[in-house]
This record gives C-alpha cells, structure tokens and sequence, in this order.
C-alpha cells in the first residue's frame, strides 16, 4: 500500500491505494484528472508528485490535487511536434529542447496535449514558450525557453534570402 494525500480542498486527506494502480497514470506522458474515491466519497483529482524509493523506483509516497471547477490548476503537458520543417528538408537539425511545459488554468480550458506546428522553421530558427498562444492559460514555463529549434548543420543549404546577402 502507497500512502497518499489529497490536498487542495478544506482540509487535507491521507488515505492508502495499492501500488500497481499507478501503472497506467506515471508511465505515460499524458496528464490525468483521476477520480479518487475516499470513504464512499468521490474527489476528481490531478497526480502533483510522486517520491520514489532511491534504489528500487517503487513509489513511496503521492500527493494528489482536488481538481475544483472554478480554481486553476497547474499542471505539466505534453509537447506534441506536427509538419515537416523546411529547414530540416535543407540539412538543417531539429532538435526539440523540451517535452513537456508547465501551464496554468482551470481544469476544463487545459488541453490533453499542446501541439506546435514546425512548418515555417528553416535554418536556425526556434520556437519558444513566448510564441505560444493558446487562450485561457497561462504558462508558467519562462517565455525564453526554446521548445524546438532547426540548427545548422555541415552542408546545410542556405535559405533564398541567406544566398542573397
């Protein structure tokens, strides 16, 4: 039995669940409201942190989130790449900095996944957490952070305007 904590509401709550029911929400990198049912009473819940045993990763200890519909919630996404980047068709590298980033909202307005479109990078350009827009959330990720960025490599080809000058 891990022990657990339910925070976020008038008062904490300690209960108890059996290891192998954290299988399915730590070893994936979507995010989940999970219902938690204490006692005959059911909360909605999100997984804010796990501790592990250092030397055999069995899971120690979690605290858990109550989930209210008119409270924000910070939680960690997933990153999701979509397009082909003219850059990389060039020669270029993608390399994606980050893969998972940290928002701010109410439970209904956050996305299972954020996906970013790459299909105007070329060479050494990147996209940061600043050039995101999504309505209703926040991002608690410094805006300065790189996501993804195309880098040059040996015999990549210039863009048009780079020939140019």
């Amino acid at each position: 039995m891990v022990p657990c904590v339910l925070y976020g509401g008038d008062e904490q709550i300690h209960f108890a669940t059996e290891a192998k029911n954290f299988k399915k929400i730590l070893f994936t990198p979507e995010t989940f409201i999970i219902n938690v049912t204490i006692d005959g009473k059911s909360y909605n819940t999100i997984l804010q942190d796990v501790q592990y045993h250092p030397v055999t990763d069995q899971v120690l200890h979690a605290d858990f989130l109550l989930v209210k519909e008119d409270k924000p919630v910070t939680v960690t996404l997933p990153l999701a790449i979509e397009g082909s980047a003219p850059g990389v068709l060039r020669g270029g590298k993608l390399k994606q900095a980050i893969r998972k980033i940290k928002v701010c909202g109410l439970a209904k307005d956050i996305p299972e996944v954020i996906t970013i479109n790459i299909s105007n990078l070329n060479i050494l350009d990147s996209i940061k957490v600043r050039d995101l827009n999504i309505e209703s959330i926040t991002f608690v990720t410094p805006g300065y952070q790189v996501i993804v960025e195309v880098r040059a490599a040996r015999g990549a080809a210039a863009t048009e305007e780079e020939a140019a000058e």
